[in-house]
Formats: C-alpha cells, sequence, structure tokens
C-alpha cells in the first residue's frame, strides 16, 4: 500500500516521496473509500521534474485511487477464497460475517469496501495486529498439524 500510495503521488503531483512518507499518508488520511468530511495533510518531497524540495497538501479522498490496484488484488484473492470454502463455513462466514485482522484492516473504510463487494458482513478485530502475533503464535504451537493440513506436507 505504501508503495502504490507513493507511486500515485509521483505520477499525479510529480513529487518524490519516501516510504516513511507514504505511510504516514497512509494511517493519518488513508481511506479504502471516500469519506464524507476529507482529511488534509502537509507532505514534502522532491519535485521530480526539478529535483527542489516541495510540500503540497493532500486529501484522503486520493488515497482510494492511489490504493485501487492493491484493494482490487486482495479482494480478488478474498473473493477466491469464499468461492472454494466448503457450503458448511460458507454458510458460517455469511451469517457472522468476516473479521478483517493485520495491519492492512486498520485502513479507514476497507471494511466497508469489502462488504460492499462481497455481500458479506465486515468488521476489524478489536486489536488486528494482535489477531495476527496470536495466530502465528497458535500456528508455530501446532506447526506439525498445520504442515498436514494446509501446506499438504506429510
Amino acid at each position: 500500500m505504501d508503495e502504490a500510495i507513493a507511486d500515485y503521488i509521483r505520477r499525479k503531483h510529480k513529487l518524490i516521496i519516501g516510504e516513511r512518507t507514504a505511510e504516514r499518508i497512509k494511517i493519518k488520511v488513508g481511506t479504502a473509500m471516500p469519506l464524507r468530511k476529507e482529511k488534509t495533510m502537509e507532505i514534502s518531497g522532491s519535485n521530480s521534474i526539478t529535483s527542489l524540495p516541495e510540500s503540497l497538501f493532500i486529501g484522503s479522498n486520493d488515497i482510494p485511487q492511489a490504493l485501487e490496484g492493491v484493494l482490487k488484488d486482495i479482494i480478488s484473492a478474498v473473493k477466491s477464497i469464499l468461492q472454494k470454502t466448503p457450503p458448511e463455513l460458507a454458510a458460517d462466514v455469511i451469517d457472522k460475517g468476516i473479521i478483517m485482522s493485520g495491519g492492512g484492516s486498520k485502513l479507514r473504510r476497507i471494511d466497508d469496501l469489502f462488504s460492499r463487494i462481497t455481500g458479506v458482513p465486515c468488521q476489524r478485530a478489536e486489536k488486528p495486529l494482535l489477531c495476527v502475533v496470536k495466530g502465528a503464535g497458535m500456528a508455530l504451537e501446532q506447526l506439525d498439524e498445520y504442515k498436514k493440513s494446509v501446506l499438504w506436507i506429510k
């Protein structure tokens, strides 16, 4: 996502920014869908034509365009998994919805976007980063079973 934001800023505004600035944009004003009340922030970088330092204001409603390709890829993967989900589990997913975890789930309105596109209710986990750590820990504790069931290694 950070790379997509930096590329978008370079293409649209002719401003070269680093990954840290792109991440700050994502955190401070990033959104998967436009906001009713747009947020803005000032960013600085190098003009790609003159190489001189430059500052500008970026709006939150630019970010969905910047992330369009990344979000399409994620949504495509989610749809593919939902299509391959066994019927019993699919019924649970439709009834209870999808709980989103990880850093990407912290992007504003990403749950709304996924709900709209998949037709399945989506919400962010209360502590999305902690979920990833706990899940990885649980997988490590049961690594042999995990290998057999998920990776098909015997």
